[in-house]
């Protein structure tokens, strides 16, 4: 046995776990958790933080166990699209039962643990935007129709009502105008991306809106949705959940969203990449900052 290997008598395969974390979608996780968590935080009642930290680790495990699946499903499509083909299933550094094993056990021990430990209704909730998102956008919508990400994005619309549920054990109108906000915050947020990285869903053969329908049908639709936004960020505060603070603060986020949109649409045929690139980009801190003033608007 040489020293170096004396010195180092275990290495762990660090790739090996990267590849794993990669199939949870870290970054989308991540949005999904902070919207989960606005929704207990904003919800009436209490919890006990015991049980606060077991619902926003089920979220985050249960997103992550659908963004597995979903590569599981897409791995063809990932390995033609410039942006997905480094991923662990199209590069061949893990095998397809693999992540689809990973990504089940996950998904049943999040739903269990939520039922278990908190309450039913939120693991109910749960599964169902783990199955929406597996079955309904991803296997049903995503390749066969450019209104995929509008029925699909209620996917990802989920967590506030888990986390309003698990404070709560019930549903009010407040948080599924929560729900609703995101619902329409989604189409913008993803056509704006579609923009461009068209030539990668069109390659791929995913019928995105900017490929179906062509690039003004896709920026008349991303400014009409942009147009509900200063509406439906009212809406949590017309149901009791926020107050002025959020009011101010999110309709302000929501009309520089809009002014953002005309911008881009302005543009046509012959738009813009880098607004694109901006809408999307803000899109994300957008709905960051909303749920934010969510948060705060309750602390106050």
């Amino acid at each position: 046995m040489t020293s170096a290997h004396a010195a180092l008598p275990f290495s762990p395969d660090l790739s090996r776990a990267e590849d794993y974390w990669q199939l949870l979608k870290p970054r989308v996780m991540s949005l999904v958790v902070f919207i989960g968590l606005a929704g207990m935080v904003v919800a009436p009642g209490s919890i006990h933080p015991v049980l606060a930290i077991t619902t926003i680790l089920c979220i985050a495990v249960g997103a992550g166990a659908a963004g597995c699946i979903n590569m599981w499903y897409e791995r063809d499509v990932d390995a033609l699209m410039e942006r997905t083909r480094h991923r662990p299933l199209p590069t061949g550094r893990m095998q397809p039962q693999q992540a689809l094993g990973f990504g089940v056990f996950l998904a049943t021990a999040s739903v269990l643990l939520q039922g278990v430990a908190v309450n039913i209704l939120s693991a109910a909730i749960l599964a169902a935007s783990i199955l929406y998102y597996v079955f309904v956008y991803t296997i049903w919508l995503k390749r066969r129709t450019p209104q995929n990400i509008v029925i699909g994005g209620a996917a990802g619309a989920f967590p506030p009502l888990i986390g309003w549920a698990a404070v709560t054990g019930s549903l009010t109108p407040a948080p599924w105008a929560m729900f609703l906000l995101v619902f329409l915050w989604t189409p913008p947020h993803f056509w704006a991306l579609a923009l461009y990285k068209s030539a990668d869903y069109a390659k791929a053969g995913i019928p995105m809106l900017p490929v179906v329908a062509g690039v003004r049908a896709t920026l008349n639709h991303i400014l009409l949705y942009s147009l509900t936004l200063p509406l439906a960020v009212m809406l949590p505060w017309y149901f009791g959940a926020a107050g002025t603070t959020y009011l101010i603060g999110a309709v302000l986020l929501s009309l520089v969203f809009v002014v953002l949109a005309i911008q881009l649409w302005r543009g046509g045929e012959e738009f813009d990449i880098r607004r694109a690139k901006q809408l999307f980009g803000y899109s994300i801190l957008y709905l960051f900052l909303v749920f934010a003033f969510l948060m705060l608007d309750a602390g106050l």
